[in-house]
């Protein structure tokens, strides 16, 4: 099969293109200049970008499959990068260029949780998915909570919390709402594989019956926030002090200062840490036939190396 992806050259994207040249497809890969020795042999990189109609064209002309990958996690307005620009309107026009191009299947990675609608990745996420849905393709919609695996010198949940928060040398926040500490850190989220979620994919274009289907992915375990960092401290090989940490004084502060990269969270972040993030009424990975991989020592290995 003939697959075109946009948003392969990241950290879940380079999984997902591993996955479908291993499998057998042919993979071609929208990619901005200077990306493309992120672009594995035997895929194909198509310069360009999401913000290129032409370029967008001539990556999914002649394509079976189109796949929709762009995700952030925190913008930067004066660089063009925002919610509305990537997750939206660069899925929007991705959707009505395939339907133009004469692609049959159309697969968008989107997010758990988004259902809330609080924050601007909500919105925009969930704006992308209406207008798929919306769409004459044959359709399938992945929700993952927060993706781990080896970064592969991209950015990744739990190295980057490694760095920001385990090797910091001030305490780690176990974040709590309201006055009591009582649960501090005791809001949960199920970690999935990356290379499970790039089964996830690859798995679906050869199945009939995921068209029209929206796959929540999850690990197989719902771990509180404070478990979370204390299997990252183990894997990294040390043991980190922790400290409640009342959003109601932070969230100021993040609103103020999350703006800047520097600054390791902003007020979204933490509106959407807070809500946790597990999947609680679908069982994606299960219904694709694959065994979610446990968030555990031998799976984390790779914070060793980092």
């Amino acid at each position: 099969m003939k697959v075109s992806i946009v948003g392969g050259t990241g950290f879940v994207g380079s999984y997902i293109v591993d996955r479908l040249c291993s499998d057998g497809h042919e993979v071609r890969v929208l990619t901005r200049p200077g990306s493309e020795h992120r672009v594995p042999a035997p895929a194909l990189s198509v310069p360009g970008d999401v913000g290129d109609p032409e370029a967008l064209r001539t990556c999914l002309d002649g394509a079976d499959a189109a796949i929709y990958n762009i995700g952030i996690l925190r913008e930067d307005p004066a660089h063009g990068v925002t919610f509305d620009a990537l997750q939206r309107r660069g899925a929007e026009r991705t959707i009505e260029l395939a339907e133009e191009r004469g692609v049959r299947r159309f697969l968008l990675m989107s997010a758990n949780g988004i259902d809330a609608a609080e924050t601007g990745y909500q919105t925009t996420k969930l704006a992308a998915e209406e207008r798929l849905k919306a769409s004459s393709l044959a359709w399938t919609i992945f929700r993952p909570s927060v993706i781990f695996g080896d970064p592969r010198g991209r950015m990744e949940f739990c190295t980057q919390l490694k760095s920001d928060l385990i090797e910091s040398p001030l305490p780690a926040p176990l974040f709590f709402s309201g006055l009591s500490p009582l649960d501090a850190g005791g809001f949960h989220m199920a970690p999935v594989y990356a290379e499970d979620v790039a089964a996830a994919f690859a798995g679906s274009l050869t199945r009939d019956d995921s068209v029209g289907q929206t796959y929540h992915l999850c690990g197989p375990e719902a771990l509180t926030w404070k478990e979370i960092l204390r299997r990252i401290a183990a894997a990294a090989g040390t043991s980190k002090l922790m400290l409640p940490a009342p959003v109601m004084l932070i969230a100021p502060v993040a609103a103020l200062l999350g703006r800047f990269s520097w600054f390791p969270v902003t007020r979204d972040q933490l509106v959407m840490l807070l809500a946790g993030n597990t999947c609680d009424t679908d069982d994606g990975l299960r219904r694709l036939d694959i065994a979610p991989t446990r968030f555990d020592d031998e799976a984390l290995g790779y914070l060793r190396a980092h």
